[in-house]
This record gives C-alpha cells, sequence and structure tokens, in this order.
C-alpha cells in the first residue's frame, strides 16, 4: 500500500475512474491489523493498487465520505462511494470483495 496524502488521493480520483482507499489513524490498533490483511491481499492482487490516508490529516474527507470508524476501506468509482468496509472479516473475505471491485 502506498501512502497518500490528501492532494495524491485527489489526484488518484481524477485521475483513475476507480479508486480503493484505506482511512487509519496510527494510534488505532485495529487499523494495524487492518493494514496487515490489505497488505497481504494486495500482494495476492498485483492489479490491484490500494492507497492509504491517515484521517487525522484529511477532516473534510471523513465528513465528505461519512467515513463513521477507522478502519475504513472505501471503494470509489467515477467518484462515487460504491462501497465501504469497516470489518475486516479476514483475507479470503478482502479477497472477494476486492475481486468483484476491480472487474
Amino acid at each position: 500500500m502506498i501512502d497518500w496524502t490528501e492532494t495524491q488521493l485527489d489526484r488518484q480520483l481524477k485521475e483513475n475512474d476507480r479508486v480503493i482507499v484505506f482511512f487509519h489513524t496510527p494510534l488505532c490498533g485495529t487499523c494495524q491489523l487492518a493494514k496487515k490483511m490489505l497488505t497481504v491481499t494486495e500482494a495476492l492482487l498485483p492489479d490491484v493498487e490500494i492507497g492509504m490516508c491517515n484521517l487525522n490529516f484529511m477532516p473534510d474527507k471523513a465528513e465528505i465520505y461519512a467515513i463513521e470508524s477507522v478502519p475504513c476501506l472505501i471503494m470509489i468509482e467515477n467518484n462515487q462511494v460504491k462501497k465501504k468496509i469497516y470489518a475486516f472479516h479476514s483475507i479470503e473475505y478482502l479477497l472477494e470483495e476486492l475481486k468483484s471491485f476491480s472487474l
């Protein structure tokens, strides 16, 4: 996963039809576990790129995307939120979700 600043996230949203963003905060233990799961998932799906954003530095994005808590994985297509994931059940679950979005 690549750390994105807000400017980089905005650029990704302009340049790509589909964007996957993992919103987290550094002191969140659940976020650290979700990050490890997503790292494995991303390695198994080499065509999928996941951006990682520290929500502490992007409070306006929390409002725009109505993020209720972290960790939060958001799948965006044509600047529309298609899916939000708060519960990172398993790597298998994440694989299926990301595969279905990336097709």
